[in-house]
């Protein structure tokens, strides 16, 4: 058994999901691709802070919630490179497009974002943001809501299902689809479900529950339209997770 490949994916994951400098990973093997999806919710930590921060720093300082809100997910995206919000606009130009497959993957591979995927954008930000501001103004909802970001990245172990196939043979996302076996990927969600319930012992895993049908959703319609996911589509899965783990525990704070 390799023992590094686990370490590396761990960096691999930093260095794709964050904007903290890590090391290269110069050869992305299967072991590799899939440590770095299993890692992804323990990357995420960094990003989960940076929101805390915002959400305590912005209450401290008397700023307006839905301002806080808004910084908030300013700064995720910043720390995050807006990696994620890239994939949800194409993959959202990509469905509304056409109904060819090669005219909607051409769409998503252009990478300009047209009036689908800036409404997309608009909606899951603005649910995001609103979500945010009810959860400043109080550590413990602070913490729910860093809680959400690392949760929501756990949306990569059902995109990198191994039952999930590719879209294209090149790509981003090439070397990570098909990288997480279902066992995983279901437990893990079980294991969240399971902690969520430390938060509200119905409403917990309704929550969670909902942010794993959402990714279905996608996930569904990108393999019924696109013939598989893309890179784009993992960035889709997060930022819808996100929004609804957020609203959700918006709701229980």
């Amino acid at each position: 058994m390799n023992l590094s490949a686990p370490l590396r994916g761990l960096g691999l994951a930093v260095g794709m999901l964050t904007a903290l400098p890590v090391p290269a990973v110069l050869r992305v093997t299967p072991g590799v691709a899939r440590a770095a999806m299993l890692w992804a919710p323990v990357a995420a930590v960094p990003l989960a802070a940076v929101v805390i921060g915002v959400l305590c720093g912005g209450d401290a300082l008397g700023l307006p919630p839905l301002v806080v809100g808004f910084a908030a997910v300013g700064a995720l995206a910043a720390a995050s490179r807006a990696l994620h919000l890239d994939g949800l606009s194409d993959t959202v130009d990509g469905l509304t497009a056409s109904y060819d497959r090669e005219r909607s993957l051409a769409v998503m591979k252009g990478g300009t974002a047209g009036p689908a995927g800036v409404a997309a954008l608009v909606v899951v930000l603005g649910a995001q943001a609103a979500a945010l501001a009810t959860l400043s103004g109080d550590l413990d909802a602070a913490l729910l809501a860093g809680a959400a970001v690392v949760a929501s990245r756990a949306a990569l172990w059902l995109a990198a299902a191994s039952i999930v196939p590719a879209a294209r043979p090149d790509g981003l996302g090439v070397s990570f689809t098909g990288s997480v076996p279902v066992v995983l990927a279901v437990l893990g969600w079980v294991a969240i479900g399971a902690v969520s319930t430390l938060v509200d012992p119905v409403g917990g895993p309704v929550t969670v529950l909902a942010a794993v049908l959402a990714v279905a959703v996608v996930l569904q319609r990108a393999v019924r339209r696109f013939g598989g996911v893309t890179g784009d589509v993992f960035g889709a899965c997060v930022e819808l997770a996100l929004a609804v783990l957020l609203v959700g525990a918006s709701a229980l704070a």
